[in-house]
């Protein structure tokens, strides 16, 4: 995989095996950080990945400007894949390993964005969102396949890639 833009445009980082992990297509990823830059400003912002996959989308955050990059990836031998690439970078994006709902709840931190993509069919957008109602300052983003309850949320943008919708939320 490789970074689609900004300071580190073009490094290669080392992908996990894509039977554990569904990595955003870059085509995807431009257009969700074109789509944020018309949102907020990135300089001095924070971003977490609450489910890190493969770890390019904090990757790409601080590529493109953000200041503080955190991420949470339940999966152990993923997330030292996503160690190993955090390395090459600095300032070197903060990881956690484990359950994100019981981590993100330990986390003494407001996020300016927060992007949400766990297993499609898991089950665990509604509880996500709800995990992370104290902890947004600004914009969430989902990457998700079916409906998902928004309750206590507003739709600022949506866009459909295929079979999956980006949605840009707001607290209400």
């Amino acid at each position: 995989m490789i970074i689609t833009a900004g300071k580190f445009k073009g490094q290669k980082i080392i992908a996990p095996d894509e039977n554990v992990t569904r990595p955003t297509l870059s085509k995807v990823r431009m257009s969700i950080f074109n789509t944020l830059q018309t949102l907020t400003d990135f300089e001095g912002s924070s971003f977490l990945d609450m489910y890190a996959g493969s770890g390019i989308m904090g990757l790409e955050a601080l590529s493109r400007g953000f200041s503080e990059i955190y991420a949470i990836e339940k999966n152990f031998k993923v997330a030292q894949i996503i160690k190993q690439n955090y390395k090459k970078f600095t300032p070197q994006p903060k990881l956690y390993i484990g359950d994100s709902l019981k981590i993100i709840e330990k986390i003494e931190k407001e996020f300016d964005v927060i992007y949400i993509d766990p297993p499609y069919f898991s089950g665990i957008y509604e509880k996500s969102l709800q995990a992370i109602k104290s902890k947004a300052k600004n914009i969430i983003i989902l990457e998700h396949v079916n409906n998902v309850e928004l309750q206590g949320f507003e739709i600022i943008k949506q866009k459909k890639y295929g079979d999956k919708y980006i949605t840009y939320l707001q607290i209400n």
